[in-house]
């Protein structure tokens, strides 16, 4: 039968790991029955040395027991060259000034962020090297995967990266085997993560196993006890290491495992009853400018000062004054990465730790978990003994009531109000049962302007008994303004207080934040402070005596309430339950927190905001259109978005285009007997009628010089041969309006125009930048403002070339005006285009004598 052994896997540093093997060599664990598996996952002096030490004469005999898993660069590694030392002595000097005092205490991922650097700069200098841009994150990954054939020397071992990212490292399997004169941890077992496979070393099937041999095959497996699997080379306990080599370089050494821990050299399990213990030693207590006299921060070295200091129960650190002043200290310590407040309660108190109401209360204590609860660290129960609590940076209520000299916004005050009530009715529902000492200064306010309270728990760490005597001489009255009178008449009240004292309390605590007082909620009495406590608790007294409350400073449902809340009777007090549905109906829409009122307010900008985002994003589409639509009409569309996105236009050449000119006869006389308004006027009715009519034909407005209108079709929108057809109807179009135009100072005159026509070759593009256009340069051009220039009022004058193609279309009625000489074109064969067949408009009388009348220009 095969001997059953319990495996123990260690997941610790070196430190830890030696004690534990030698508190087990100790115990007599080390017979074989006990198998240690340690996981070691980075660079460490003790194992680096046990490894690469091969005379060694003697190790304890539970090491012949220990399995050790281990990067395989352990053993081979060309070693650190002094880098432990190097980043040590670093540490210490500017600007990190570091508090460790020796070599071992630099954390061991200091080598792996060491390679992690070492292996950016490789990459950068080959991406600089490549002329790339390193500062490009996509690109250096994509370099970094491409160069996986380069092996860079780390301090933890090669660093070679994979197409995926991932680093290759390589774990071997150690066991204590003889080796020459002594015995050395030799590798059994290797892991090569880029095959992705473990295998035996070499000297698998030589090594002498401690307390015998491995099983061998052919014992029973399985439910039924049948024969084992004949081709696995693993058994036993090298299962189990094959199954951990596995894990730990898929989730790392923190997932796997027992955890065994150390507690001042002994072995011994974690206990409930004392983890809220801290050590002293573990809080780094930070330095204040100015401590005041209010506080001594105690230490090791002064021992007889931390046990006579008793600070404020606030716990809150030094606040300053709008003009600097330090005015309120308490010792701030820096905890496992949290800020947090001390409060030193004297060496005398460490007896009372172990009592067992004081632990039971402590451990309920701990338990308590609020967001209006400052957390509860634990307590140093080794001198200076001292509650470690959370630190709220803003100070207590009365630090801001002090500090402040603005006055609070309601909601603020409402706010705070309700934080109170909430963290008063979580601890009257807890074990506790209640405050007992609520007052402003314990009334702590966090970073986020959120209340937490504090100062409840621990009467008997702190005081010794659970118990106060009020009858007894005392040297501040003032501190018990905020206690119920009930319990001022006791001659030994509970320090816990109760839950209706905790109300009275509260109502104190509401006048003084509704008047914005830190001077006591009694500010305004001409009394002393004892003679204003007798008074409180005077049960003969025809009016109790209370602060002073005017419903002009805040709301008179609030009002009320505090007033009912500081009742004679106890009975009478409201719930905090019922405080808290009071607050709610009060506050603005029933926001009653600063941040659901800001987040209120935030909502309804952001609404606000989205329709005025929406209303201007529509005025900004609106005049965008009116923008494209006037630059439309200047220039094509396609050339002014080119233009719009910054790219140059460049010139096109058009093979076939129909190009047509007008202009007014007698203009120049109509000019003379017309003032330069009734001018312009007239031209801006007639273009008008002609750029409607435009708008129903396939042509494109070139421009207008004083009475000259140009338009062009075939361009910049190539049509084929219909620009000829288009230019033709519109033509005829503009003569038919042209006979109804009336000019509207002078109803009796007729307006004439004259128009010619060319077809030809052009090329078109954009000239200037200020106020560019869209111009046609060629002979076409020329020939079509010859045609017009030469033609008859009230006709259409059209070339030889525009003729043709019209005959080819037919449904035109052309009339050859014959060959007449034109300026710098010679003789040419012109027409005359008289109508067109099913044209829904009339057309002015062409008489032969007007046709034949010859122009020599």
């Amino acid at each position: 039968m095969l001997k059953e052994r319990k495996v123990i896997i260690l997941v610790c540093s070196s430190e830890d790991a030696k004690v534990i093997l030698l508190a087990a060599e100790t115990l007599g664990l080390n017979t074989g029955e006990f198998v240690f598996i340690i996981l070691q996952q980075f660079e460490d002096s003790f194992w680096k040395e046990v490894l690469t030490d091969r005379k060694a004469t003697h190790f304890p005999k539970v090491y012949e027991s220990v399995f050790l898993i281990a990067p395989s660069s352990y053993g081979d590694s060309p070693g650190d060259g002094g880098f432990w030392k190097e980043v040590y002595e670093r540490l210490r000097r500017p600007p990190f000034h570091s508090s460790i005092s020796s070599e071992e205490q630099v954390s061991p991922y200091a080598a792996y962020l060491y390679d992690a650097v070492l292996l950016y700069a490789q990459t950068v200098k080959e991406m600089v090297k490549a002329g790339h841009d390193f500062q490009d994150g996509r690109q250096l990954v994509s370099t970094l995967k491409a160069s996986n054939q380069t092996t860079l020397q780390g301090i933890t071992g090669p660093l070679l990266v994979d197409f995926q990212g991932e680093r290759h490292m390589d774990y071997s399997v150690y066991a204590l085997q003889k080796s020459g004169n002594g015995s050395a941890f030799l590798p059994f077992l290797h892991y090569d993560r880029y095959q992705k496979e473990i295998r035996p070393m070499r000297n698998f099937s030589n090594i002498t196993w401690s307390h015998g041999s491995l099983p061998k095959n052919g014992r029973s497996c399985g439910f039924y006890n049948g024969p084992c699997d004949t081709e696995s080379a693993f058994t036993g306990v090298t299962a189990v290491i094959v199954v951990l080599t596995l894990l730990i370089t898929i989730l790392g050494t923190a997932s796997v495992g027992l955890i065994l821990r150390m507690q001042k050299g002994k072995l011994q399990r974690p206990s409930k009853d004392v983890w809220w213990q801290i050590s002293y030693d573990d809080i780094t207590i930070l330095p204040q400018n100015k401590p005041s006299q209010r506080a001594i921060l105690g230490s090791r070295e002064d021992n007889s000062n931390a046990s006579s200091v008793m600070v404020s129960g606030d716990l809150s650190s030094f606040v300053k004054s709008q003009s600097g002043e330090e005015l309120f200290h308490v010792p701030l310590g820096l905890y496992q990465g949290n800020h947090v407040a001390i409060r030193y309660v004297g060496d005398q108190t460490e007896a009372w730790v172990r009592k067992t109401s004081v632990l039971q209360e402590i451990r309920l204590m701990c338990e308590l978990r609020h967001e209006n609860i400052v957390p509860f660290f634990g307590i140093c129960t080794q001198p200076p003994i001292c509650i470690v609590t959370q630190y709220c940076k803003k100070g207590s209520l009365k630090d801001i009531l002090r500090n402040s000299d603005i006055e609070m916004d309601w909601i603020f005050k409402l706010s705070f109000a309700y934080d109170i009530v909430n963290g008063m009715l979580y601890l009257h529902r807890s074990p506790l049962g209640s405050h007992g000492n609520l007052k402003p200064s314990t009334c702590l306010v966090d970073g986020r302007m959120q209340v937490k309270l504090s100062g409840f728990g621990l009467w008997e760490l702190k005081y010794g008994r659970t118990y106060r005597t009020y009858n007894e001489k005392m040297t501040d009255y003032s501190e018990l303004y905020w206690t119920a009178p009930e319990l001022l008449r006791l001659s030994e009240a509970p320090r816990s207080g109760t839950p209706k004292g905790d109300v009275y309390s509260f109502a104190i605590l509401m006048r003084e934040l509704i008047y914005h007082q830190d001077h006591g909620p009694f500010a305004l009495l001409d009394m002393g402070p004892e003679e204003i406590i007798n008074q409180i608790k005077d049960p003969l007294a025809p009016v109790p005596l209370r602060p002073s409350l005017s419903e002009e400073k805040g709301n008179e449902k609030f009002i009320l309430m505090v007033r009912t809340c500081w009742d004679e009777s106890p009975e009478k007090r409201p719930t905090f339950s019922s405080i808290r549905k009071i607050l709610r109906e009060v506050s603005p829409k029933g926001h009653v927190s600063i941040l659901d009122s800001l987040v209120s307010k935030l909502e309804v900008y952001a609404n606000h905001l989205e329709e005025v985002v929406e209303e201007r994003t529509e005025q900004l589409n609106s005049e965008k259109r009116k923008v494209d639509k006037l630059l439309s009409t200047m220039l094509p569309s396609f050339i002014g978005e080119q233009l719009m996105a910054g790219r140059s236009v460049e010139p096109e050449h058009f093979d076939s285009v129909t190009i047509f000119f007008s202009d007014i006869v007698g203009f120049t006389q109509l000019c003379s007997l017309s003032s330069p308004l009734q001018v312009v006027k007239l031209l801006n009715d007639l273009y008008s009628l002609f750029d409607n009519i435009i708008k129903t034909y396939d042509v494109y407005k070139v421009e207008t010089i004083g009475d000259a209108y140009m338009v062009a079709s075939g361009l910049p929108i190539r049509n084929g041969t219909k620009h000829v057809d288009e230019i033709a109807t519109m033509s005829l179009h503009f003569l038919s309006a042209t006979v109804h135009f009336q000019i509207g100072h002078m109803p009796a005159e007729k307006l004439r125009i004259r128009i010619g026509l060319h077809t030809g070759p052009v090329v078109a593009g954009v000239v200037g930048i200020t106020m560019p256009r869209y111009c046609l340069f060629g002979d076409t051009v020329n020939m079509a403002s010859r045609m017009e220039s030469s033609s008859l009022p009230l006709r259409i004058h059209v070339s030889q070339s525009t003729a043709s193609t019209l005959l080819a279309l037919g449904r035109y009625h052309l009339q050859k005006r014959g060959t007449i000489p034109v300026k710098g074109k010679g003789a040419q064969t012109t027409f005359w285009l008289k109508g067109k067949e099913g044209l829904p408009f009339p057309l002015p009388e062409f008489t032969e004598e007007e046709a034949n009348i010859p122009e020599i220009f």
